[in-house]
């Protein structure tokens, strides 16, 4: 098997001859002086370093005698650091070490709480307001309490809480205003 000619302007090419060729006997040179990593590497690490050369062939970066080469050689590799030598090269590689992974305990993941209803926060506010404004904002948190319940069934949002303390203040305050109302007419009634 013979070497193919490169062309001069290869930077690569003035360093000898690179790991993925051969000699003329059809033996690979050898890894000199790499430090390889030695974790054995995996199909989808040899199919991920193919995938680099496949994208530099593609892009007109490799020859089609090179990325021949090459990926047979990327086949034939046992370690993931032979698999980052052939890549090394091109724009995608080399190829990253896989990080350990530790997961965390759910405990300590941060809670995705939903969003407060708007109108549950003006009924609760309302509602306390009734006790200061002698029952004159029940009526507006009554209103607003219903429809928060209504929009927070409908969207899943939060706030039902507060949207319900605004009925139950807004509903004891109409209750109070209404019985106001009843005894000052039944005394101008009695009265008259």
């Amino acid at each position: 098997m013979t070497q193919p000619s490169w062309p001069p302007w290869q930077p690569w090419q003035a360093h000898g001859p690179q790991p993925w060729q051969r000699d003329a006997g059809g033996v690979p040179q050898p890894w000199a002086g790499a430090a390889a990593p030695a974790m054995l590497a995996s199909h989808a690490d040899r199919e991920r370093a193919v995938d680099v050369l496949r994208a530099g062939f593609g892009e007109g970066r490799l020859e089609k005698p090179e990325f021949e080469q090459r990926v047979a050689r990327a086949y034939a590799a046992r370690t993931v650091g032979e698999l980052a030598l052939l890549v090394a090269d091109l724009p995608q590689g080399p190829l990253p070490l896989p990080a350990p992974v530790t997961p965390v305990p759910r405990s300590f993941l941060p809670v995705d709480r939903p969003r407060t209803n708007g109108k549950a926060v003006g009924s609760a506010v309302c509602g306390v307001l009734c006790l200061m404004s002698f029952g004159l904002a029940g009526i507006p948190a009554v209103v607003l309490g219903h429809s928060a319940r209504a929009e927070i069934r409908r969207t899943g949002e939060g706030g039902d809480g507060l949207a319900l303390t605004g009925l139950v203040l807004g509903w004891l305050s109409n209750a109070a205003w209404a019985a106001l109302l009843t005894l000052m007419i039944v005394a101008a009634a009695v009265s008259a």
